[in-house]
């Protein structure tokens, strides 16, 4: 059902959008401690290893124990409203425009509006219509994961004003052009593999009933998620060393701390610094975040799709 498909009823722009956001808001509950520990990864300058006696973290299991220690459970759960803001905001608009692309695909031009390069090309372009209309929400979110004790922002509030004045409109932006530059590849091929893996599991598996399918759609889309990921991870680490620059005083306690003066700055002082591994920090709860929340992204897309028709 992800995608327009002219045998079959289609949900409406409208529905796309209410299952869009409705699966965004569900999933972002189940995965932000992953994404916490996947954002703190990515920001450490030190080693990932427990053999670099400035690493605040090691491994998976060592940052949460820390983390638990030092911040609590609500810790995994920081930066979480602004979060929920992005992930309904982004589902919304991600589902909605690429339902509605590939419906004009199939309107205006003699491509099959179910065939995979378009699903890529209508996923990219829907991501980054999503992407540029949620960027502001995804900044805050960073700097609340980022943020350690004491805490620099109290409040979403009193982070947008904070920002607003000590650094200007434009910080809600840092990052974006990786971000832009990442997610065309990374959703293309989202919805790209989600569409070859659901036609390979219907030329290999008999037909299913509707639990059988709802498992279907969530292995199939756990898949997708760390394809996806994997090929396009670096970008992801730019964009969070960028959103958090003019931030670097709520990074003391973490480590060292660096300034970039832009996207290539980045990709050059982290392969001096740290290395190619530096550009798959976080990679390990990454694409576990990836496979758990790609699958619930589609998995609860076309269950709540299905309750709408």
């Amino acid at each position: 059902m992800v995608g327009y498909d002219p045998e079959a009823r289609c949900v409406s722009t409208v529905e796309a959008a209410v299952a869009g956001s409705a699966s965004g808001l569900v999933t972002r509950v189940l995965v932000s401690p992953l994404d916490v520990i996947k954002i703190r990864f990515q920001l450490q300058i030190e080693q990932l290893s427990s053999r670099n006696p400035g690493a605040k973290y090691h491994g998976i299991l060592q940052a949460v124990q820390r983390i638990f220690q030092e911040e609590g459970l609500v810790a995994f759960w920081k930066g979480h409203v602004p979060a929920q803001f992005l992930s309904v905001g982004y589902g919304a608009v991600q589902f909605m425009a690429f339902e509605s692309l590939t419906k004009l695909v199939h309107n205006i031009t003699s491509y099959d509006a179910r065939g995979s390069f378009v699903h890529f090309v209508c996923g990219g372009l829907a991501a980054c219509t999503a992407t540029v209309t949620v960027q502001p929400v995804d900044t805050l979110r960073t700097r609340f994961a980022a943020q350690g004790e004491p805490k620099i922002y109290h409040n979403l509030r009193h982070a947008v004003l904070t920002m607003y004045q000590t650094e200007g409109p434009r910080t809600f932006y840092r990052g974006l052009t990786p971000t832009i530059v990442a997610v065309f590849p990374y959703a293309g091929f989202q919805f790209s593999f989600y569409n070859i893996l659901q036609q390979f599991s219907e030329w290999v598996l008999p037909a299913e009933g509707k639990n059988g399918g709802n498992m279907k759609n969530l292995i199939c889309g756990s898949c997708a998620g760390i394809l996806s990921k994997t090929l396009t991870y670096p970008f992801d680490v730019f964009k969070k060393r960028l959103q958090v620059g003019g931030f670097e005083h709520a990074r003391a306690a973490f480590g060292q701390v660096r300034t970039y003066r832009g996207l290539l700055d980045c990709m050059r002082q982290i392969m001096r610094e740290e290395g190619p591994g530096g550009f798959f920090k976080g990679l390990s709860p990454s694409l576990l975040k990836a496979a758990v929340s790609t699958g619930l992204i589609f998995f609860w897309y076309e269950l709540f799709c299905s309750l709408l028709c």
